[in-house]
C-alpha cells in the first residue's frame, strides 16, 4: 500500500518506519534538514531503534518536503504533528493538524486520513463535519519518548477510532508491522478513541503524583522511601513500575495531556482530575524549597531532559524547579551537553562536567548519573531506583 506521514518527530518517524518495512512510505515534514538526515538514513530524534532501523533494515521509506509529493497517491495518510496546549485558550493548539488536512483534502480525494497528533475529546467528529467528510479518524499513540519505535514493534494495544472495514485495516497494518505476537486491538467511535488517549496519560500521571507525594511524605518525616514503596508495590493490583519518585511528571505528553483534560471536564463534576494537574505543582513547590533550604550561593542544574536517552526537555519538571530556584534570588546554573548556546533563559549554560560540579553548591539531578558520584554529597535528587 501507499502511505504518507506528516511529521518527523517521535511519532511520525516512528510510524514511518513501521510501516516501511513492508509498503511504500512518504513522510512529510516542513524542516527541510529533518527531511534530509532521514533521506540520508540518520535519525533527527534520539531513539535507538530508529536509528538502527534507519542505518540497517530494508525500508521503503522516503522523505520530502513536498506536500504534493506525499500525499496525492496515498490510501493512507497519517498525521502526526505537534498540538501543544495552550495556556490562554486552555486547549491544544490544532492548527498543524487542520493545515495537513488541507493539504490532503486539495490534492488527495479518497485516502483515509488518521491523526495520531493527540487531540481534544470530540475533535475528529469536528472535522469530518467542518471538511463535509467522513474520512478523518482518530487512532491514539501509546509510545515513550526514546523508545517510539519500540513501542510501535511491541505495543501493549492497538485502538482505532472507528468500527469499520478501513479501520480494520490499518490496525491490521500495524499489526503486520509489529513482532509482538497476541496484541490486543479494539475499534471504538472516534470520540472514545480520543477519550482513551487523554484518560491513559492521565492515569500514568496520576500514578506519578502518587509517588512523588509518598515520597515528599517520607522525606519529610525521615523515612526510607525506597522501603514503603517496595512494600507497596508488592500488592499485584499496584504493581511495579512507573513508581520511581521524580521533581513531577513532565515531557511532551503528560503535563498538556492532563490540562486538556481537564479543560473537558469543564461543566463535568471531578475531583480527582483537577487534583491530578495541583499535585504537580505542589511537588515542584516542595522541591524547590528543599533546595532552597540549603542556603546555596549557586545551583546546578544538571540536564534539563526528562530521562536518560531522550533529547527531549520540553516541558521537563526541573524546569520548574529552575524557575523557583532563580525566583528566590539564587544564582543557577545549567549542565545540558545538548545545548551549545551560552545561557538558557538567562541561566548560564556550563558543559565542562567538572567545572559544572566546582561551581556548583548543590547540585539538582531528576536522574542520578555516575559521573555525579564524586559529588554525591552536593547533590540533591528523589532518584530512588535510578530508573526512569
Amino acid at each position: 500500500m501507499k502511505i504518507a506521514v506528516a511529521g518527523l518527530g517521535y511519532v511520525g518517524l516512528s510510524n514511518a518506519i513501521l510501516f516501511a518495512q513492508h509498503h511504500q512510505v512518504i513522510a512529510f515534514d516542513i524542516d527541510a534538514e529533518r527531511v534530509d538526515l532521514v533521506n540520508h538514513k540518520f535519525s533527527p530524534i534520539v531513539d535507538h531503534d530508529i536509528a538502527y532501523f534507519l542505518q540497517h533494515e530494508s525500508l521503503n521509506l522516503q522523505a520530502t518536503s513536498c506536500s504534493r509529493t506525499a500525499f496525492r497517491e496515498a490510501d493512507f495518510i497519517v498525521v502526526a504533528t505537534p498540538t501543544n496546549y495552550d495556556d490562554i485558550t486552555h486547549g491544544f493548539d490544532t492548527c498543524s493538524v487542520e493545515t495537513v488536512i488541507n493539504m490532503v483534502i486539495e490534492v488527495n480525494h479518497f485516502a483515509t486520513i488518521i491523526i495520531k497528533s493527540t487531540v481534544p475529546v470530540g475533535y475528529s467528529a469536528s472535522l469530518n463535519k467542518k471538511f463535509n467528510c467522513d474520512r478523518i479518524i482518530f487512532s491514539p499513540e501509546f509510545l515513550r519518548e526514546g523508545k517510539a519505535l519500540h513501542d510501535n514493534l511491541y505495543p501493549s494495544r492497538i485502538i482505532v477510532g472507528e468500527r469499520s472495514d478501513r479501520a480494520q485495516l490499518f490496525a491490521d497494518l500495524m499489526l503486520e508491522a509489529a513482532k509482538k505476537e497476541g496484541v490486543p486491538v479494539l475499534l471504538t467511535n472516534s470520540t472514545e478513541a480520543e477519550a482513551v488517549k487523554l484518560f491513559s496519560n492521565t492515569y500514568l500521571a496520576m500514578r506519578v503524583a502518587y509517588f512523588n507525594e509518598l515520597d515528599t511524605y517520607a522525606e519529610m518525616h525521615g523515612l526510607e522511601t525506597e522501603q514503603i514503596i517496595n512494600g507497596v508495590c508488592l500488592d499485584p493490583r499496584v504493581g511495579e513500575g512507573y513508581n520511581n519518585p521524580s521533581f513531577g511528571y513532565g515531557g511532551y505528553c503528560l503535563p498538556k495531556d492532563t490540562k486538556q483534560l481537564l479543560a473537558n471536564y469543564k461543566d463535568v463534576p471531578n475531583n480527582m482530575i483537577s487534583a491530578i494537574v495541583k499535585a504537580n505543582v505542589t511537588r515542584k513547590d516542595h522541591i524547590a524549597d528543599e533546595v532552597v533550604a540549603r542556603n546555596p550561593k549557586v545551583v546546578g542544574i544538571y540536564r534539563l531532559v526528562m530521562k536518560a536517552d531522550s533529547d527531549n526537555f520540553r516541558s521537563s519538571a526541573v524546569q520548574g524547579i529552575m524557575k523557583r530556584i532563580k525566583a528566590k534570588g539564587i544564582e543557577v546554573l545549567v549542565y545540558e551537553p545538548q545545548l551549545t548556546e551560552s545561557t538558557f533563559f538567562n541561566s548560564k549554560l556550563v558543559n565542562d562536567i567538572e567545572l559544572f560540579k566546582r561551581l556548583s553548591d548543590v547540585i539538582v539531578a531528576n536522574r542520578f548519573a555516575a559521573e555525579l558520584a564524586d559529588v554525591e554529597s552536593k547533590v540533591y535528587s528523589r532518584d530512588i531506583f535510578h530508573t526512569d
